[in-house]
């Protein structure tokens, strides 16, 4: 599966990250020289309704990226009470934010990504540079109040990381905690393998 959501799709994203990903694909996010434009949520809004007609035909809506969009609830909030119920609200997120961030996301967002990496402590910390304690923990909670059927876990395969050992444990142990939709997909880096 390669979306950012279903239908016809807008993809936001936001600025700042937690996690420093050694091969993140938006390295732009964190960078404190990165030219961006600062949005309200009406601001965003009245940009994207343009595109209203082919959410509601398609069944789309908006797609927020990052960076990590879970840092900023109260936008995805206001933005959703702005939108209505209508368009598809996705997020895609490590979920390596405060647990409240996720309780608020989770009352306006239809639809969560979540790139989990690996659930070895060390293969994420290594490739992460930070715990996966808050984001498996996040999980749980998700999954209890939002159910599985709102929730794709991406599971990369990372070379010179982990190995398709690695990401089936990955799998196995996330299954056990109730996930059923999962993204299994392999990094396009420049690493040679050995």
């Amino acid at each position: 599966m390669q979306t950012d959501g279903q239908g016809i799709t807008t993809l936001v994203c936001f600025h700042g990250c937690p996690l420093r990903c050694r091969y993140c694909i938006n390295p732009f996010s964190f960078a404190e020289d990165t030219r961006r434009t600062m949005m309200t949520p009406q601001q965003l809004y009245d940009q994207v309704k343009v595109d209203e007609l082919y959410f509601l035909s398609t069944g789309g809506g908006v797609t927020f990226g990052g960076g990590e969009p879970l840092l900023y609830p109260a936008f995805l909030r206001e933005f959703r009470a702005l939108c209505g119920e209508s368009w598809h609200l996705c997020a895609e997120t490590s979920l390596s934010v405060p647990l409240k961030n996720v309780q608020t996301a989770a009352q306006c967002i239809d639809m969560f990504y979540v790139d989990c990496k690996d659930v070895d402590h060390d293969i994420y910390r290594r490739y992460t540079g930070k715990d996966n304690f808050p984001m498996l923990e996040n999980l749980e909670w998700l999954l209890a109040a939002a159910g599985p059927e709102r929730i794709t876990v991406r599971l990369p395969l990372i070379p010179g990381y982990n190995t398709d050992a690695d990401r089936e444990r990955s799998k196995m142990h996330l299954a056990a905690m109730g996930v059923t939709h999962f993204d299994l997909f392999t990094y396009q880096t420049d690493v040679k393998k050995s």
